[in-house]
């Protein structure tokens, strides 16, 4: 979907909301809008289910989480630029969530994995994927049931790690997307 695509309506390409459209091409916008969200996520978390997680060291898997945070905050830079330049920045900001969220999300899932698979002290439980997914989703949701903690001080500063980070992405990353998105509609791209 080309976001920067000319008004079929012959509306003013200034005009940065998709309610500015007719109905039926809001409608489609918004689901297609919405079908490549769902799709970026979907595709991120079966990449998750079959990538071979179990080929990493616990040292490299410290290099690759680095990586990982990295790409997340490059990625993160293209997405803010991103939505500044869209035609529709709130509907790239849904777009750009369903990436960055589950990326995070995924990329903590596969290190407490593979920690578990290594080390199966690490955790009060040897973690399935499926688990661990769990595990970080209910730290992110900072719901932390306690059925599953970490037990060795090395992992119990790695998830405090992953809970600071969730407090920065739901503070000022939200903050920044939102700016982002107002900066766009105000023809700040």
């Amino acid at each position: 979907m080309d976001e920067r695509e000319p008004q079929q309506d012959g509306g003013a390409a200034e005009n940065h909301d998709v309610r500015s459209l007719p109905k039926r091409r809001r409608r489609t916008l918004i689901a297609l809008g919405l079908l490549r969200a769902f799709a970026t996520s979907a595709l991120l978390v079966a990449l998750y289910y079959v990538l071979p997680l179990d080929r990493f060291s616990v040292p490299s898997l410290a290099l690759v989480l680095a990586v990982g945070l990295a790409v997340l905050g490059a990625t993160s830079y293209w997405e803010v630029r991103a939505i500044v330049r869209s035609r529709f920045p709130g509907m790239r900001a849904v777009q750009a969530l369903a990436t960055l969220v589950p990326f995070f999300l995924l990329l903590f899932s596969s290190t407490y994995f593979t920690l578990s698979d290594r080390e199966p002290a690490t955790f009060s439980e040897t973690l399935s994927r499926t688990d661990a997914l769990y595990f970080t989703i209910s730290t992110f949701a900072t719901v932390g049931f306690g059925d599953i903690v970490a037990r060795t001080d090395a992992v119990r500063l790695l998830v405090s790690g992953q809970i600071l980070l969730d407090l920065i992405i739901l503070g000022l990353g939200i903050r920044v997307l939102l700016g982002a998105v107002q900066r766009g509609r105000s023809g700040g791209g």
